[in-house]
């Protein structure tokens, strides 16, 4: 099972970027979660270039087509989705294949509450499926923790561990093709 991990942070230290990669170290046998680190480099979404997309564009159309599910950990910036992030699923929503893509969401700040909501309604609208089971709320933000402490904590590790196993089993349970799974698992 092919997961994409998409942090909605561009900063170099980041505890959403850090969570997901505390997410790829405690990857449940059979899960491998590989990290999309090409947000930045997106050009500005235009519907008029869908047809003959940007070689970066069409790069992470095909990623996330090809993964099995998508895992999300994104900042609030000014109690909404960062700009960069919210052009990244622009460029998704042309997509015949996105709709139905089993989606998890990370928060590593309960304070970000604001992005989460604006996060899960873009993604409705975009028709993913959400996997309620697998969202996942962590106190990282100023905790300066990077991957290597969020695994070694053991509280943390087995809240990430528990969200992926369930996060696999939703995937595993859902049909072969799923063209309306907007609502939440």
């Amino acid at each position: 099972m092919i997961i994409l991990s998409v942090s909605g942070s561009l900063r170099t230290v980041s505890s959403n970027t850090s969570l997901l990669e505390a997410a790829r170290r405690l990857a449940p046998a059979g899960m491998a979660i590989t990290p999309y680190v090409d947000l930045a480099q997106l050009p500005h979404f235009n519907p008029d270039l869908e047809d003959a997309m940007p070689p970066p564009a069409a790069a992470w159309r095909a990623r996330v087509e090809a993964a099995d599910g998508i895992l999300i950990s994104c900042p609030e910036y000014a109690r909404g989705i960062p700009g960069s992030f919210k052009n990244a699923l622009d460029w998704l929503v042309g997509s015949t294949t996105f709709p139905g893509k089993p989606v998890a969401l990370f928060n590593a700040s309960p304070r970000a509450s604001a992005a989460q909501d604006a996060l899960r309604l873009v993604l409705t609208t975009m028709s993913a499926q959400l996997v309620d089971a697998a969202a996942l709320t962590l106190p990282l933000l100023a905790r300066g923790m990077d991957a290597a402490a969020i695994v070694s904590d053991p509280d943390l590790a087995r809240q990430i561990t528990a969200t992926l196993n369930a996060f696999a089993a939703a995937i595993r349970a859902q049909p072969a093709s799923s063209p309306d799974a907007s609502s939440g698992v």
